[in-house]
């Protein structure tokens, strides 16, 4: 039994929208491991809390500390702390035993041709996702089930996609431009909810969600960062990729190195 915690960065909005990319990020932990995982990020909230008076009961959301916006600001950080901080919690992340999944959609590639397959952003992203998640799980063991957490947001869309991919689930040939039906078998019950400054996993998804955001705006040269953030430099990114990379699902994608897969290809 498997637990998939999920998050994202970029808004799922399409044809309106404020952001030119959407990341959906999964952590997902087998049962019997939850508890030492636990425990890790417990021990890093204690360390943060140690060096940079990181309150432990303040939620971790990597944009606005990186953006040194509220509650983070009052911790007086100066960017190469902030980068330290994130170096922390990635070099926490690598000892996790945990695989992540990301799914990125590029809305600068959405056609004419292809606007039917991406109308619903976290549609398609979700469904890609989960069925990554089912793949990887049914070759370690055809018994593998799994459930999903997520923050209290998207709940009631994403217990929608669920329902119907269990019932109609077609997927995209790699071999053809045809697709065939591959129902999703190995997930049980609805997603269920959970606040992420509750959930030290949702945190997870979202730190790594992030800074797969980042990585692929600059790199695919979708859009601008923010302003606020001209201090981090490419290479900044790219080393907290490279130390999370161990627990980066990399068979997600053959063409990434970080098994990254963005759509539309």
């Amino acid at each position: 039994m498997h637990i998939a915690y999920y998050d994202e960065t970029g808004d799922d909005g399409y044809p309106s929208y404020s952001s030119k990319l959407f990341v959906l990020t999964s952590c997902y932990i087998e049962h019997q491991k939850w508890k030492d995982n636990y425990l890790k990020l417990s021990n890093l909230k204690e360390d943060l809390k140690r060096q940079y008076g990181f309150p432990k009961k303040t939620e971790i959301h990597i944009r606005k500390l990186l953006l040194d916006k509220q509650p983070y600001r009052k911790l007086l950080l100066t960017n190469k702390q902030r980068l330290e901080l994130c170096l922390n919690i990635a070099n926490c992340l690598k000892s996790l035993d945990i695989k992540c999944i990301n799914i990125a959609i590029d809305k600068t590639k959405i056609t004419i041709n292809n606007q039917k397959i991406y109308k619903d952003i976290l549609e398609i992203s979700l469904k890609f996702n989960i069925q990554r998640i089912e793949n990887d799980l049914r070759r370690i063991n055809q018994e593998n089930k799994f459930l999903i957490i997520t923050d209290e947001g998207r709940i009631k869309k994403m217990r929608q996609i669920t329902r119907k991919i269990q019932k109609i689930n077609y997927v995209p040939s790699l071999y053809t431009k045809s697709s065939y039906r591959n129902e999703i078998k190995t997930l049980i019950e609805d997603p269920l909810p959970k606040n992420s400054a509750e959930s030290y996993f949702i945190q997870v998804a979202d730190f790594i969600s992030y800074f797969v955001y980042l990585y692929i705006l600059k790199t695919k040269r979708i859009d601008k960062w923010h302003n606020r953030l001209d201090w981090l430099s490419l290479d900044n990114i790219i080393n907290i990729i490279e130390v999370i990379k161990p627990i980066l699902n990399t068979k997600a994608s053959k063409k990434d190195d970080y098994g990254i897969v963005i759509y539309p290809k």
